[in-house]
Formats: C-alpha cells, sequence, structure tokens
C-alpha cells in the first residue's frame, strides 16, 4: 500500500538535507572568498608602502636639525641648530670608504621664477650631483647638475617636469634661460621622479651656488647618505643603524647639544623605516590568514555535521546496502564523494568571485599605503585544494561511521 505520509517524510528530509549542504557550501565558499580578499589586500599594502620607499633610495639616510629641548652646557633650550659645509666634509671624509652617494642640501622653500610671461613659485634646492640618486629622480632631457657646475659656482639648474609644464609649456627649456629672485639661471636637464608632481615641482642648482647667491655662507639644511650594499639585508641594517648612531652622536657633541635631546638633531634611516613596515605588513598578513582560516575551519566543520547528519538519516540504505553485499569502502566513498563535491564547489566558487572582484576593482584602488590589491593566483588555488584536501578528512570520519554500522540494526533503524 502506498504511503504518503512516509514519502513525504522522505521529501521533507530530502529538502532539509539540499538546505543544509547549501548552507555548508556557503559557508565554505564564503570562507575562501573572504580569505582571498584579505590577502589581496594585504599585497595592496604592501605594494603601497613599497610605493612610498620608491620615491627615494631605498636605504638612505638623512639628517635635518630642529630646536634644541634640553638645557645643555650653560646653553638655553630653544636654539634652532644649524649644520655647515664643515660637518659634512668631516662626515665624508670619515666615513669614504663606505658611502656610495652623498649630499648635502641647502633649501629655499618658496622661490619665485618666471620664464617670460610665465611665472610660479617652487622649492629651490642647492645639491651636489649624488642628489640625483638618493632621489631616485630619473632624466628625461639634458643632465643633472655636475662637479664642475659644483666647483665653478656655474648658475645652472635642472628642474622637475611639472616646473617644465609650468613655464615652457611645449618648448623645449634646455639651453633656456630662467630667472629665480631675479637672477638668471641656465636649463641643463628636466628630470622626473617617483614621487609625482610634488617632488617634481622642484629646481636643482649646486650647492655651492645656491650658497653665494642666496646668501648662506657655510649653512646647509639637511644631509644625505647612502651606504654601500652588504651582502644581506640584515647586514646593510646593522651598518645604516651604527652610521646613523655615529653621526647623530657627532653631530650633537659638535653643536653642544645634550645626548638625550631627541628633537635637535633628527636622522632618519629608510632601511630601519622598511623593516619597522615590512613586520606591520606581515603581522597583517598573518591576522588575514588567522581570519580566513579560522572561517574556511568552521565550514570544514560544517560540512563534517552535515555529513554525520545525511549518514544518520541514511542509516536504512546504508543497512539494505550493505545486506545486498556493498563493501565498507564504496560505502566509505559514497559519503567521501559528497564531502570533497561541496567543498571543491564551494571553495572554487568563493574562489571565482573573489578573484573576479579584485581583477575589476583592484586596479582602480589607489590610495594612502594601498594600491592594487591583488593575490597570486597559485597561493588562491593551493589554499582551494588545501580545503578540498581538509573537506574530504572531515567526510572521512562520518564515512567510516556508515561503514561500520551493522546491516540488521541499519534495516531496524527508524
Amino acid at each position: 500500500m502506498f504511503d504518503i505520509e512516509r514519502w513525504q517524510e522522505i521529501l521533507e528530509t530530502i529538502r532539509k538535507n539540499k538546505l543544509r549542504t547549501f548552507l555548508t557550501g556557503l559557508s565554505v565558499a564564503s570562507g575562501i572568498f573572504i580569505l582571498v580578499i584579505l590577502l589581496g589586500f594585504g599585497q595592496g599594502i604592501q605594494n603601497g608602502i613599497s610605493k612610498e620607499f620608491e620615491q627615494d633610495a631605498a636605504n638612505r639616510i638623512s639628517v635635518y636639525t630642529g630646536v634644541t629641548s634640553v638645557e645643555y652646557k650653560g646653553l638655553n633650550p630653544g636654539r634652532f641648530i644649524e649644520m655647515t659645509n664643515e660637518d659634512y666634509n668631516y662626515l665624508i671624509k670619515k666615513y669614504q670608504d663606505n658611502l656610495e652617494f652623498k649630499s648635502s642640501v641647502y633649501r629655499i622653500w618658496s622661490g619665485l621664477t618666471t620664464y617670460k610671461n610665465e611665472s610660479g613659485s617652487y622649492r629651490i634646492e642647492g645639491v651636489y650631483p649624488d642628489y640625483q640618486f638618493l632621489e631616485n629622480a630619473s632624466l628625461t632631457n639634458g643632465r643633472f647638475i655636475d662637479y664642475t657646475d659644483q666647483d665653478n659656482y656655474e648658475k645652472v639648474v635642472s628642474i622637475g617636469r611639472k616646473v617644465s609644464q609650468d613655464l615652457f609649456k611645449d618648448e623645449d627649456p634646455i639651453g633656456k634661460y630662467i630667472q629665480i629672485s631675479g637672477i638668471n639661471f641656465k636649463v641643463v636637464g628636466v628630470y622626473t621622479d617617483p614621487a609625482g608632481e610634488r617632488e617634481e615641482a622642484r629646481i636643482f642648482l649646486p650647492l655651492s651656488t645656491s650658497q653665494r647667491v642666496f646668501n648662506a655662507g657655510n649653512k646647509v639644511r639637511n644631509l644625505g647618505f647612502t651606504l654601500k650594499p652588504q651582502g644581506s639585508f640584515q647586514e646593510a641594517l646593522a651598518q645604516s643603524i651604527q652610521f646613523s648612531s655615529e653621526i647623530q652622536s657627532f653631530l650633537k657633541e659638535r653643536h653642544l647639544v645634550a645626548p638625550e635631546d631627541t628633537s635637535a638633531i633628527n636622522v632618519n634611516n629608510s632601511l630601519e623605516n622598511a623593516k619597522r613596515f615590512y613586520d606591520l605588513i606581515a603581522i597583517i598578513k598573518a591576522f588575514f590568514w588567522t581570519v580566513g582560516i579560522c572561517t574556511i575551519i568552521a565550514g570544514v566543520v560544517g560540512v563534517s555535521n552535515i555529513m554525520l547528519i545525511i549518514v544518520k538519516e541514511r542509516t536504512r540504505e546504508i543497512g539494505i546496502r550493505k545486506a545486498l553485499g556493498a563493501q565498507p569502502w564504496s560505502i566509505i566513498w559514497m559519503v567521501l564523494h559528497e564531502s570533497i563535491f561541496v567543498t571543491a564547489i564551494a571553495g572554487f566558487t568563493g574562489l571565482i568571485l573573489s578573484m573576479a572582484l579584485l581583477e575589476v576593482i583592484g586596479p582602480n584602488i589607489e590610495m594612502d599605503y594601498i594600491i592594487n590589491p591583488s593575490v597570486n593566483f597559485n597561493v588562491a588555488i593551493t589554499t582551494v585544494f588545501i580545503l578540498i584536501f581538509a573537506g574530504a578528512l572531515a567526510g572521512f570520519f562520518p564515512a567510516w561511521r556508515a561503514a561500520s554500522i551493522s546491516p540488521i540494526e541499519a534495516v531496524r533503524e527508524e
């Protein structure tokens, strides 16, 4: 006799199992999706920070001064410290075997510059020729200032691309004369800078010339150095830290600054900054991995639970199969097949959706410290296969339980 209630119960069970399976798959897919998105943004942070360090030489050490904050040897706080050519010459002579590029800088923050009917206010910097490499600047036309210009107090300048566009429009600036604070200078080069327009709105001239025409005497505003490459990052970092400490101690002693004064003599070490940032990136990525993996584990646990429920509700079917001669491994594979299918479909769905989202929005994201979030496809696909393996493990224990069911007990199960 046809039992309508029994069939309705079976259909309801099937519907519930499908719903549970869908929700479990959704959990697994969301885990992969979240993990890939988080890894993508971790890479975006790394891209952004890397670009920040590309603006100048990666191992640059910069020295700048401020106002004393501590009384020392009878001198009151509040003194502004000014470095000199003698400071720079002493340091390059003492460390000449370790230095790769070096320059002191005399800076005018706003210098009125004119060419014919065009004018603008730009940062004027007197530097040595090595400053091109400290700034990681690239020439697009002409040349940078050289040591002949420095030795002969030549009135020549290398201008940034923005200065060239503002003053010369489409005209070739090489060989033309501009006026800076009413003094004529010959343009010998045009440069670009990785940092963009802000750094390209500058004009470089020989340090000796800038000190003479702007009545600076022997004063300099900044010092910049890079050290010769070492065998490893750790060796380079240790050398730069030691060098930074030594020049800071020398300048404090020379200008009568208290050793504990942290505002009068300042040293900015790019390698130290890089290490701090990359350590931070490693922590962020580890956090992202932890969040993503925990989400995936939750999905895998869900797969295991749904398989247990399915095994429980299919006990009679399993008993009949075994009574008809089904081998334990065929029962195990039947359950494993469903577990692997759920995790594979869900995993690849989460992967495809997350990769597509990063591909669409990633190139359009460019903000401070986050540029083009993306993820290595090999890493992502490996994560999915690990997930499938975890899904197989999650399904194995319910499958083993199903294979161990006695046919007689299974057939009696209601």
